[in-house]
């Protein structure tokens, strides 16, 4: 009788145990976190970025936690004393942490980015802009992050970035389906190229309809499992601060007088500059036959002349040099023809944002509006405009027309495919810029993490067993005992 006891009790216990369902449960992913500092020639921002550790065919889906603006100029300012360069950090990086859980600031991936101001000082200082570099990092180190360096990016990785930031925003590479519940490859997906304006530089990238001749100009990429092979070209001394100090260089050794007509600047203002001033840039530090009157100072006076300014600034290309061949933007650069649609940023944003001109309007009207506010006097757009920085002012006739002669005499826009550029700064709430393409390129390097998987039970399937079990094994203990 108890043998026959002990064989029912098993047998119940492996009939309830076959009945209990298994489960595998998939614990969510966890949640990792990136910070990008773009340091460029004019100012230094910090970006905070999250994503989620499985990823979507190797490429993380990263979205934007923070953007913090570093108080004061461009680390490369602070040539002359590098632990500012340092120290200018620490506010954005204070505000940083308190976004980010403090279990998880030790695992937060952290980068700096050098552009095109970092480039001209390692050109003209290399060992300068080393010492800013390590005070940069010497401050990182400091915070709890994991800090992977601080790099001066080349003209072509920060305009390959920017064009992977702009087609990641716009879902150019991966879209969320609904249906699907999965991220999917859109089909027939158009990809924008990118247009970038800094204060140093200016960079184009975009896919060519045909191959593109000269690999040199090629960056290619492998994102979401889809290859892409984009054109892109950096132009250093080209962002607009540099043109102007160019501008006013060429205008003085052309009149080589203490007095100059500027005429770009509103009519009846003034500003007086150092000729030292244009040594403190490789752009115009070359020395100058022309340029005989030392190192004192000369005053610029206004004369708002829309058509004279438009012409000066086309003096600063040099357009011969491409043989009226449509393949070459200027200095004999190769470029392909432009082709699909493009997102404007940075300054060629800010700059048609303040005329007003960043909603579409054609080229006609464009070249109209820009055209009459350069006629306006400085008694008239300083009473128009009295919060405007008036430094920054009496420069957006000479802005305008830079980014004219860019857009259609060295890129080569026209009045069609002009309609196909668009100004904007933002896509959604994430800053358009070389950042985020950036750290998305870098999630390539983190290791997928394997998703955890447990063996469950259903709760209440769990509890019956238990309880059976226990009065199954009470009753063989009683028959043993009987």
């Amino acid at each position: 009788t108890a043998i026959i006891g002990v064989l029912i009790a098993l047998s119940i216990i492996a009939l309830v145990l076959s009945l209990v369902k298994i489960e595998n449960v998939t614990l969510p992913p966890t949640v990792k976190y990136g910070m990008v500092f773009d340091a460029g020639s004019t100012h230094t921002s910090l970006f905070v970025y999250e994503w989620d550790s499985d990823k979507e065919n190797d490429t993380g889906v990263v979205s934007q936690t923070l953007s913090c603006d570093v108080q004061g100029q461009g680390i490369s300012s602070y040539a002359n004393d590098p632990p500012k360069a340092g120290d200018s950090l620490r506010e954005c990086l204070d505000k940083a942490l308190k976004v980010i859980p403090a279990a998880k600031q030790r695992d937060v991936t952290a980068y700096l980015g050098a552009t095109a101001g970092m480039r001209l000082l390692r050109e003209q200082n290399s060992s300068a802009a080393d010492q800013v570099l390590a005070e940069v990092t010497k401050t990182m180190r400091e915070y709890p992050v994991a800090f992977k360096g601080a790099q001066i990016l080349t003209g072509e990785e920060e305009g390959a970035y920017g064009w992977i930031t702009i087609n990641y925003l716009l879902d150019s590479f991966t879209k969320y389906s609904p249906k699907a519940h999965t991220w999917v490859h859109p089909e027939a997906a158009s990809i924008f190229g990118a247009l970038d304006l800094g204060g140093a530089s200016t960079q184009i990238s975009f896919m060519p309809e045909r191959s593109v001749i000269n690999w040199n100009e090629a960056s290619k990429f492998t994102l979401y499992g889809y290859n892409y092979n984009i054109y892109t070209h950096s132009y250093l001394c080209y962002g607009q601060n540099e043109m102007l100090k160019r501008l006013a260089k060429e205008l003085i050794a052309v009149r080589r007088e203490l007095g100059v007509n500027h005429p770009c600047y509103p009519k009846d203002y003034n500003e007086t500059i150092s000729l030292s001033s244009f040594r403190t840039s490789p752009c115009t530090n070359q020395s100058d036959p022309r340029l005989t009157l030392g190192d004192r100072n000369v005053t610029l006076e206004g004369r708002g002349d829309a058509s004279g300014c438009l012409a000066a600034i086309k003096k600063l290309f040099n357009f011969s040099a491409c043989s009226q061949s449509q393949n070459c933007t200027f200095d004999g650069v190769y470029q392909p023809p432009v082709s699909g649609q493009f997102i404007a940023f940075s300054a060629f944003y800010y700059n048609f944002k303040f005329l007003n001109l960043t909603g579409g309007q054609s080229l006609a009207t464009a070249r109209k509006t820009i055209k009459h506010f350069c006629t306006r006097s400085w008694e008239d757009l300083s009473s128009s405009y009295p919060k405007e920085n008036p430094e920054r002012l009496p420069k957006y006739c000479a802005n305008a027309n830079y980014i004219l002669t860019l857009l259609l005499d060295a890129y080569k826009f026209n009045e069609t495919s002009w309609n196909n550029i668009f100004f904007q700064m933002k896509v959604g709430s994430a800053d358009v810029g070389w950042m985020l393409g950036y750290m998305l390129n870098l999630t390539n390097m983190i290791l997928v993490e394997a998703r955890v998987l447990v063996k469950g039970h259903v709760p209440s399937l769990w509890a019956a067993a238990v309880a059976f079990i226990f009065l199954t094994l009470a009753s063989g203990l009683a028959a043993l005992l009987l």
